[in-house]
């Protein structure tokens, strides 16, 4: 036989080799795709496609000066899997008991618990699997690019042991533990010294949570974000569009022993930081102002006050705060009674300004030039005709034995005399003066729906009452704001300022992206009818008018002070007011307008009424006089009062009054 070819019993033996080999792969096939299919499926599935999410941070909320009135933290979850845990690694654990302050033996139990019962519906499977679990050195959760859902539920999932569900529950039907909380608030450098342990199985995630530094300050105007990052209140959630970051994501797979194939990572989406919000905000303003509020809660125990303070020539607020205020750290460790604290009361609250109110009848019956600052009226009758018919006047809080000039009728704060005023305009005419004054309609201020518009009815719903009782702040409501703006109005010159508050948008370097200037309305009344009410408003302040007690020594102080009654089962009460003082300085030359009310202060007050003279006007100068040294406000070269003209009565027209 030729050497070239193998003998028969070889070709045979080869065949045979051969055909063993076949009938070999194909037995393993049929068991590993037939008989042995299901128990092998549940390792294949372990080596799936995973989405890691990366959390973006939120900007900060910034003071004037930069100072950080909100922030987020970077801290990390802390996690254990009991099943990746090492013996040799047992004698670290005090240290890291130590280290996240927890007592050694319940961390020795969370650490060997090994396994809990099986889950009992594919419901709650579903809802805790989405609730989070991380597979070994970093968490993978089940979201889609973008969401952020899984992520936050991790982080405050409240659930101490959680298993896998790719896990089959074992003979006695408990599933293994593949993930156990630790802590959810550990810092950067206590991550740091952890992981020099070196103690497999314990797992960190980072995450931002948002602190607020300061505590109470300001926490109406900036608001908050609840344990998931989603924006409730104030700047946080009105500035939301700037504030938040946007979340990156890993996609990648996963193998069996769920740890990272980098190899077949298929796409990495960076997270962007939130751009910063830079506020009008002065905190060292905003602490006076707190303080202030304070002082006055320990000495008169009101239901509520109000302070402002703005710069009358851009509109821009420097400070606001309401009593009750409320920590920003711990709002959600208010008791549901408690929780009108977080209630902006500047804005959402509605009274009846009172005597503050006058301002609009003095501005628009000057603007219009029916009387002069000499103008003089009858204040002492009881009644005057109107429209062809008697009206009857309100009572006045002082006796007059003179016809008062237009500049002593806010000086005393008279209420005929403010009626009288309105009436020489007629009802159409003040009512659009008072609605131009930003009566009835809302500011604008960035408090997203919870802001209230006030209440003024257009003249065809008026009684035959109201053109008497309006101008002297009744039948109408405002909001501490609104009464703020309008004082406003008269500061800037007779130019409507909307109230503002953010006043840069930064990026993550610190480079100003966006400016937001003043917000300029209408013109409302002349620049020369606004000095000439300043100047009458000076008169309040001074020791003939009603609010000596607002007064600065070498600074002009304009302002009005206001006592309305408030309405106690459907009539006015002659023991509960609302008192109120809104004035700036120096009043040539405007810098500030500062507006104080408070509401229900009557039982701590002598006699047990309260009045704006007595209890807001003080705190009006308090303010002032600090705010003075801190802005370094210069007094300015007092202007001579303002020229009375000639004393002429109103004319009989005048007074009647005509539907304008």
């Amino acid at each position: 036989m030729s050497k070239g070819f193998a003998s028969n019993p070889r070709q045979i033996l080869l065949a045979a080799i051969v055909l063993a080999s076949f009938v070999g792969v194909g037995a393993r096939l049929v068991w590993l795709h037939v008989l042995d299919r299901d128990s092998l499926l549940r390792y294949v599935s372990q080596a799936r496609y995973k989405i890691d999410p990366l959390p973006g941070r939120r900007g900060d909320i910034l003071d004037a000066n930069g100072a950080k009135l909100a922030t987020s933290r970077s801290l990390i979850i802390l996690a254990v899997d009991p099943q990746s845990l090492r013996k040799e690694d047992e004698a670290k654990w005090p240290q890291l008991a130590a280290l996240i302050g927890m007592n050694s033996s319940e961390l020795a139990r969370i650490f060997n618990t090994k396994t809990r019962p099986a889950r009992v519906s594919n419901s709650t499977q579903n809802t805790e699997r989405n609730a989070a679990a991380p597979k070994s050195a970093s968490f993978a959760f089940n979201v889609t690019p973008g969401d952020t859902s899984s992520l936050i539920a991790s982080s405050d999932a409240e659930t101490e042991n959680q298993d896998d569900d790719d896990d089959a529950p074992d003979a006695d039907g408990n599933r293994a533990i593949r993930f156990a909380k630790l802590s959810d608030s550990i810092t950067e450098t206590t991550f740091t010294a952890i992981k020099q342990l070196n103690i497999k199985g314990v797992i960190g995630q980072r995450v931002y949570r948002r602190a607020y530094p300061n505590n109470s300050i300001a926490s109406h105007i900036i608001g908050y974000v609840d344990r998931a990052e989603r924006p409730v209140t104030g700047i946080e959630r009105y500035a939301d569009f700037y504030l938040h970051g946007l979340n990156g994501w890993l996609e990648s797979e996963k193998d069996g022993k769920r740890e990272e194939l980098a190899q077949f990572r298929t796409r990495q989406v960076p997270a962007a930081d939130g751009y910063s919000v830079k506020l009008s905000i002065d905190s060292v303003v905003q602490q006076i102002v707190d303080e202030e509020l304070a002082a006055i809660a320990k000495k008169y125990a009101p239901e509520k006050a109000t302070i402002i303070v703005s710069d009358p020539r851009t509109g821009f607020i420097l400070a606001l705060g309401n009593y009750p205020s409320f920590d920003l750290n711990t709002y959600n460790k208010l008791s549901k009674e408690e929780q009108g604290r977080m209630r902006n009361i500047a804005v959402s609250d509605m009274y009846e300004p009172g005597s503050v109110f006058k301002i609009v009848a003095v501005a628009g019956a000057l603007n219009e030039g029916l009387v002069n600052a000499g103008t003089t009226f009858d204040c002492t009758s009881d009644s005057i005709e109107y429209q062809g018919k008697t009206r009857k006047l309100p009572r006045e809080d002082h006796n007059f034995d003179h016809r008062l000039t237009v500049a002593e009728i806010v000086a005393h704060s008279s209420n005929r005399g403010a009626a009288q005023l309105a009436m020489a305009m007629g009802d159409d005419r003040f009512y659009g003066y008072a609605r131009a004054f930003g009566f009835g309609q809302l500011t604008g201020f960035p408090n997203l729906g919870s802001e209230s518009p006030g209440m003024l009815a257009s003249p065809k719903k008026w009684d035959g009452l109201t053109i008497t009782r309006m101008p002297m702040g009744h039948s109408i409501a405002a909001t501490p704001l609104q009464m703020h703006q309008a004082m406003t109005v008269i500061a800037s010159g007779g130019v409507m300022l909307r109230p503002s508050i953010i006043r840069q948008i930064l990026d993550t370097s610190g480079e100003v992206v966006y400016r937001f200037d003043r917000r300029e309305g209408d013109r409302i009344v002349s620049e020369r009818t606004a000095q000439t009410v300043a100047r009458m408003l000076q008169g309040v302040a001074s020791k003939e008018g009603t609010a000596p007690e607002a007064a600065i020594k070498d600074y002009e102080v304009a302002g009005k002070t206001g006592t309305a009654q408030k309405i106690v089962n459907g009539r006015y009460s002659e023991r509960e007011h609302v008192v109120s003082f809104v004035g700036f300085l120096p009043a040539s030359q405007p810098r500030l307008v500062i507006s104080v009310i408070v509401d229900g202060a009557d039982k701590n007050c002598p006699g047990g009424v309260a009045y704006g003279s007595k209890v807001a006007a003080p705190s009006f100068k308090h303010v002032a006089e600090q705010l003075i040294r801190h802005l370094d406000i210069k007094p300015v070269a007092p202007l001579s009062p303002v020229a009375p003209g000639p004393k002429t009565p109103a004319s009989r027209l005048a007074v009647k009054g005509s539907r304008q």
